[in-house]
Formats: C-alpha cells, sequence, structure tokens
C-alpha cells in the first residue's frame, strides 16, 4: 500500500466518498497491559509487534496523536490512515496530513480556525485487568513539557463488552477528607512495594452502556471493562499507582510527563491533581453518564432511528451512539464533523459499504471506520440498513465547543 501526501490525491478522495474518508485500523500496543481480546484482532495477532512492545489493547479511532510508548513507539503509532482504494491500486495518506491539506473543509471552519487541527481522537481501551492509579494532566501541567492537557470520557458500549475482564471496577478521585500529606506519603512509598494509594480512592462498579467524564487531574485507575473513549488529542499521564495485582508498576511512569527540573519533586506532583474535583462530594453526580436521547425515542423511531448522547459533559468533545433499525434507510444531518465505528450490523452510509467485521488480521482494512466532513454532515448522510433482524450501531466522535444538534 503506497503513501501519499498530496492536496490533489485527498480532495480527489474526498470527492470520490462524497464528504467522507475511509480510515484504516489504528492498532496500539502497551508495554503493561495484557490484552482483553475484545476488539476484534485475530487471537494471532495480539503481541503482533513483538513481545517487547507488550500487548495490543488499543485501537485509535480518527486519531492525529501520535502515540507515546518510549523509544520504541514506532514513526506512526497512534496516527490514522485515510485509505482509497482505486481499481487494484490502495493508497493511504495520514488524516492528519489530510486536515493540514483540507483544513476548513474537513473539519469546519470553526474547529480549524480555533484549533488549526482535529484537536481530539477516540480509542478502544481493552485491558484484560484494571490499571494502576493513574492521572492526565492539565494544561499548565501538560504545557512544561511541550503537551497539552487531556481530559477523557468513557462509554462501556455492549457491543464489546461480552465478557466484563478480571476487575470491572474503576478507583475515581480521592475519599472525602483526604489530605495533600495522605497522597505525599503514598508517592514518597512508591518504590517500597505497594504504596496503597487506592486505600484512599473509592472504586465503582461498571455498568455495561453507561460512561463517565474524567477531566484532567483526575486520578483514576480504569477497571476491564471495554472502553470506547472520546478524549483531547494528547497522550500526557503519569502513574501514581506502584502495584497492580503482581504487576509492579516502574519508577520511571511515576515521573513521565514531568519536566526534568521537577524530576523527584513530590510536591510538583501533588500539584498537578485537581483537588476540588478529585475531592467532590457529588462526584458521581457530576461525572457519572448514562445516555441521553437527542429527541423523544418514539419520534426517532418512526423515523427508523434511536441516537444518543453517550459522552456530553465536556467541552472539548462529545459523543453520540446512532441505532439505524432493521430494514430502515435514514438520512441523518449534524452540524459538525465526526469520526465513527461500527460496532453492529453492516449495510451503506453515502456511497460506502459499511459492516462491523468479526476479526481483523493487524494489517487488514475495514469498511468500519469513516470521517465524516462537516460539509457532508451538514447536507445529510444517508444510511441504509438491508437486514431484516439486526440493526446497525455507530458510535460517532465529535470534536470541542457546543454540542452538535441533530438536524
Amino acid at each position: 500500500m503506497k503513501t501519499v501526501n498530496s492536496k490533489h490525491w485527498i480532495s480527489n478522495a474526498l470527492e470520490a466518498g462524497a464528504g467522507i474518508l475511509r480510515l484504516a485500523p489504528n492498532w496500539v500496543p502497551r508495554k503493561y497491559c495484557v490484552p482483553g481480546r475484545r476488539i476484534k484482532l485475530h487471537p494471532d495477532d495480539y503481541y503482533a509487534l513483538g513481545g517487547d512492545r507488550g500487548g495490543i489493547d488499543e485501537r485509535w479511532l480518527s486519531s492525529t496523536t501520535p502515540a507515546d510508548n518510549g523509544p520504541l513507539t514506532a514513526p506512526h503509532e497512534g496516527l490514522s490512515f485515510v485509505v482509497f482504494e482505486d481499481g487494484a491500486t490502495t493508497q493511504k495518506m495520514l488524516l492528519r496530513d489530510a486536515v493540514g491539506e483540507l483544513k476548513g473543509a474537513l473539519v469546519g471552519e470553526r474547529i480549524w480556525k480555533e484549533h488549526g487541527c482535529w484537536p481530539m481522537y477516540s480509542k478502544f481501551f481493552d485491558n484484560k485487568g484494571p490499571l494502576p492509579l493513574h492521572i492526565h494532566h492539565r494544561d499548565q501541567h501538560a504545557r512544561l513539557t511541550g503537551q497539552i492537557g487531556k481530559p477523557e470520557a468513557y462509554y462501556f458500549s455492549p457491543q464489546v463488552n461480552n465478557y466484563g475482564g478480571d476487575f470491572p471496577y474503576s478507583f475515581f478521585g480521592l475519599n472525602p477528607g483526604v489530605t495533600r500529606e495522605q497522597v505525599r506519603r503514598c508517592l514518597l512509598d512508591f518504590t517500597k512495594g505497594d504504596n496503597k494509594i487506592t486505600n484512599i480512592s473509592k472504586a465503582y462498579r461498571l455498568e455495561v452502556g453507561t460512561g463517565w467524564d474524567i477531566p484532567p487531574g483526575t486520578l483514576h485507575a480504569p477497571g476491564s471493562l471495554c472502553t470506547y473513549e472520546p478524549q483531547k488529542a494528547s497522550d500526557v499521564y503519569a502513574m501514581y499507582q506502584s502495584l497492580v495485582g503482581d504487576q509492579v508498576v516502574p519508577e520511571e511512569l511515576l515521573w513521565k510527563d514531568t519536566p526534568a527540573d521537577k524530576i523527584n519533586d513530590i510536591d510538583h506532583l501533588l500539584d498537578v491533581i485537581d483537588w476540588e474535583v478529585n475531592l467532590d462530594p457529588d462526584f458521581v453526580v457530576n461525572r457519572f453518564m448514562r445516555p441521553v436521547p437527542v429527541m423523544p425515542v418514539d419520534e426517532m423511531e418512526s423515523r427508523g432511528y434511536i441516537e444518543k448522547w453517550i459522552c456530553y459533559k465536556s467541552e472539548h468533545f462529545s459523543a453520540r451512539e446512532l441505532t439505524v433499525l432493521p430494514g430502515r434507510t435514514v438520512t441523518i444531518k449534524d452540524d459538525a464533523a465526526y469520526g465513527m465505528i461500527m460496532v453492529q450490523g453492516h449495510g451503506a452510509m453515502g456511497v460506502w459499504q459499511i459492516e462491523t467485521p468479526t476479526m481483523i488480521r493487524f494489517d487488514q482494512l475495514t469498511h468500519d471506520e469513516y470521517f465524516v466532513s462537516e460539509t457532508a454532515a451538514r447536507k445529510g448522510v444517508k444510511i441504509s440498513n438491508p437486514s431484516t433482524t439486526d440493526p446497525i450501531v455507530m458510535l460517532k466522535h465529535f470534536g470541542p465547543g457546543p454540542m452538535p444538534q441533530v438536524r
């Protein structure tokens, strides 16, 4: 497959796709993770990059953000590719470069003028066990290492959660009354075995079909459900927990994304924490999300679909779940560009076929992921479901700003 970098090529691809670009699967390994095997990779491919890279437990979606996996990180790791097939020839181009060439014609004039890029991505995170309690920096701390902060959100899609993994509970925030000195003691004990920081946090049982909003600066230890995660375009983080089960967390990850002059400065790590959010007595009320229909359900069903907000508490991104009922054809109009991923069913979307693969080889192309330009979204995307029994279900991730309206 040939890589290209040409405005003429990407303009032709966008025109041929009637304003919709097809994306290739984008697999990301994590050395410290054990795959949950729910993101449809072939069983032989979860360690396709080698044992020293770790298992593949993430698929990044509509990403213009490189993954940060240390010195072994591949040049394009984490970056999505646009693919276009012209007869027997298949060519590809980084979505990041496509956005740079097409600008507002792809992502919309507002987002291009305000951000100069596509400023979010989503992912499937699929770990067999829980992650360590960790944090994503706020802008003021991420900026110290030339990065941006990372808010994120979770949705536990039923279609990718046929089992719950080893620990379907997540720790969020800190217990009421926890002090800075208590957290300091845990961080000072990081190299002494189990620093027991989850003793001062709180675990919540995860519920399929719901989600959580996680602002930057929030301590969190994601559980083992397979998670759809819209987030700001960043891969900044630091691990605050030293032992998860039998797995020791390297001290270097405690100081990840810390500026050189702050290494070994525990007060810096304490400042990274957003204490107001972590000690919020109404954390569940403010951060838990159940799906919210975009309009009355009976009205949508009469039109052949059901659409719900699934991530809606962040100004940096939002996400919806669209279901097209069996045997129906609908035209969905949105007022902003978005990426999408299929999780159930098959059919047609504009000029493209769409389908939900059962199993994907590491280098295989699919017809389950696309990027819809703002022009196409505003004009309306026609989706047809030929099945008489199986719905089409897709997840749609939008950029920052007011939540896009369905028109």
